[in-house]
């Protein structure tokens, strides 16, 4: 089983909209995948109520108060975290997950945040030793737009790869509210923003 950590400390930088995404991603590609909501808001359970019953099935895990043991037979699991993660629940987490993904908005806030959450993680023992993948994520990006100039500056300081860039869009939401992903929209539009997906998906499939 493979088993994915989407998180930062920092709220509002799109954790379950990637958490979803991935969740999509494998149901799509024929394996049993749940997704673990760890977050007291539950948006991916919430996000799995209105998916339809003809899109690939994911199961959804309520972590929101207790981390869990996932089910048996699973192919991926996805953990959507919460917001606000203690170095305990960093360090169990990381010990259930193969790999961390990291969402990072643009924005002086979401970077402080985010490098404080990167020292967090570098402190953990198996990701100090390099026995987890990390993967740094650039969410809602504006081509062009100051802020996300001075995120390529942070980015290149960070030392953890910046896998993905994914463009802002309305769309995200607006499949988001079917239950469904950008991945499986048939928009004509959503194939640019799927393809922005491919070297995080690609990074993903390497680890099983």
């Amino acid at each position: 089983m493979l088993s994915v950590l989407v998180g930062n400390i920092k709220g509002g930088c799109g954790k379950t909209t990637i958490a979803t995404h991935l969740a999509s991603f494998f149901a799509a590609r024929g394996q049993r995948v749940a997704i673990a909501d760890c977050d007291r808001q539950k948006s991916s359970l919430s996000w799995l109520k209105r998916r339809p019953e003809t899109a690939p099935a994911v199961l959804g895990l309520d972590w929101s108060k207790d981390f869990g043991d996932p089910p048996r037979g699973l192919g991926s699991l996805i953990i959507d975290a919460p917001a606000a993660m203690h170095h305990k629940d960093v360090e169990e987490l990381i010990g259930i997950a193969d790999m961390v993904v990291i969402p990072v908005l643009p924005g002086a806030f979401d970077q402080d945040a985010t490098a404080h959450f990167l020292k967090k993680l570098s402190e953990v023992k198996a990701v100090r030793k390099n026995k987890r993948v990390v993967a740094i994520v650039g969410n809602r990006l504006r081509l062009g737009a100051k802020a996300t100039e001075q995120l390529d500056v942070f980015f290149a300081s960070l030392g953890f790869p910046v896998v993905a860039r994914l463009r802002d869009s309305q769309l995200y939401p607006n499949v988001a509210a079917l239950g469904g992903s950008v991945l499986e929209s048939r928009e004509r539009r959503a194939r640019d923003y799927a393809n922005e997906w491919q070297p995080l998906l690609d990074l993903l499939v390497e680890q099983i």
